[in-house]
């Protein structure tokens, strides 16, 4: 997700952040604006492009604009759950974005419902509108912190009203924020690689429990929820984010690099050549190959018309996306011991398929280490692996696993290793 407060050209300034953040979700994309009293929203299914590509953008005017690349998890497809949710009102209207998973969602649900809340949407996001407005018409910072009082799970909201923009995250910081400078406008992103894409400048890091409130004076900052320890998701490391992002001011190529190298020293193997699977993979086959003394090599091509495979919702679309996103180069692989490094296991039938891909393109064995531990126990906290039954590592052996993909030999890195190598990376970035 993206906000902006202060600019022009807000709209279009999100509009270009927001394809910088395309890989966080392919399922819908939309923004708000606000000028003053008016409000103008577009959002729809799919990828932005598709959704912005009659000129819609000329229609968003105003200095203030959020918007948000949706990523549908527990079943919330459609377009009534992609975001921006915009809730208007006589006194005052509000556009609201959300990254994230509330656990009590559905008792938070019934409590309101019972109390005549009426909901249009199945979204977490809207959950925050109705606790808001439980406190009057007005939205102001106590009745934010009381509703956000009540939330159990990962969040990371922006808020937007006509004369002001909050952004809050929760108490454990689960998922990345960071707030920038673009000339004399505020801005706010998910990864701070949007940043780079439209000249703007990092400012800090959003903390776990904090409540901040941007206007024209600037911004200031409270905690308002009591912050534990942060926990940021290890899978923006591993998975989710861009290499050039930076996270807890941890470069996330270097630290993906470093899981590589950690996972050479954990897992060696007797090989010819080390390739990765684009594009997550890429930095930590890079480390592999640099720790080993292997050859890194371009071993399979990535489709660039093809979205990501691991967060398409359905197994049969996410079968279909393997095919078409990636080929095998056989003048590297041929008659070659590979090591094929990836970011993480998750269904196993990617895995199994890319294997597969490497062994009929003439590999002769195909060496599979994983620069993650194995995934074993579902996400809660938005991230679309909810249950136990579809996880490749919690229901098979590790001989088993690379039985059933065909490698010839399997190795994750430990536990102990990925926070090693995130560690080393920190110090590195330092």
């Amino acid at each position: 997700m993206f906000g902006i407060w202060g600019h022009e050209k807000a709209a279009e300034i999100t509009y270009y952040a927001l394809h910088a953040l395309q890989h966080r979700g392919q399922d819908g994309a939309g923004i708000v604006a606000c000028g003053g009293e008016a409000w103008q929203i577009h959002k729809d299914v799919g990828l932005l492009n598709d959704v912005f590509s009659r000129g819609e953008l000329d229609r968003l005017a105003g200095q203030n604009a959020i918007g948000q690349i949706h990523y549908a998890i527990n079943g919330n497809q459609g377009f009534d759950n992609v975001q921006p949710h915009l809730f208007q009102s006589q006194k005052e209207s509000m556009a609201i974005v959300h990254s994230g998973n509330i656990m009590n969602a559905h008792a938070l649900r019934g409590e309101l419902e019972a109390s005549g809340s009426i909901f249009q949407t199945d979204a977490d996001t809207e959950l925050l509108a109705h606790l808001i407005r439980r406190h009057g018409a007005v939205v102001n910072e106590a009745a934010i912190a009381d509703a956000l009082g009540k939330i159990i799970g990962a969040y990371a909201f922006m808020l937007m009203t006509e004369d002001c923009m909050y952004i809050a995250l929760d108490p454990q910081g689960i998922r990345p924020l960071t707030i920038g400078r673009l000339q004399d406008a505020y801005v706010v992103s998910s990864e701070s690689c949007a940043f780079d894409l439209i000249g703007a400048q990092k400012i800090f890091e959003v903390q776990p429990g904090d409540l901040i409130r941007i206007d024209a004076a600037g911004w200031q900052r409270k905690a308002v929820i009591p912050s534990e320890r942060q926990r940021l998701c290890a899978m923006e490391y591993v998975y989710f984010s861009r290499p050039d992002s930076d996270l807890q001011h941890i470069n996330v190529h270097a630290a993906r690099k470093r899981m590589g190298m950690q996972l050479a020293e954990e897992a060696a193997v007797r090989a010819d050549v080390v390739t990765g699977v684009p594009d997550s993979s890429i930095s930590a086959a890079i480390g592999y190959a640099e720790a080993s003394h292997l050859p890194y090599e371009i071993g399979l091509i990535k489709n660039r018309y093809v979205g990501r495979t691991f967060i398409k919702p359905s197994q049969e679309l996410r079968e279909q996306g393997v095919k078409m996103k990636l080929s095998p180069v056989k003048g590297i692989v041929a008659g070659k011991r590979v090591v094929m490094v990836d970011d993480s296991i998750v269904r196993g039938t990617t895995s199994k398929k890319i294997v597969r891909m490497l062994k009929e393109a003439g590999a002769a064995e195909v060496h599979v280490r994983i620069a993650s531990p194995p995934v074993k126990h579902p996400c809660y906290y938005g991230i679309d692996m909810s249950t136990t039954e579809e996880l490749f590592a919690a229901n098979h052996t590790l001989d088993g696993m690379c039985e059933a993909i065909g490698a010839d030999s399997l190795a994750y890195l430990s536990p102990e290793g990925l926070e090693k190598a995130i560690i080393a990376a920190k110090k590195k970035s330092r």
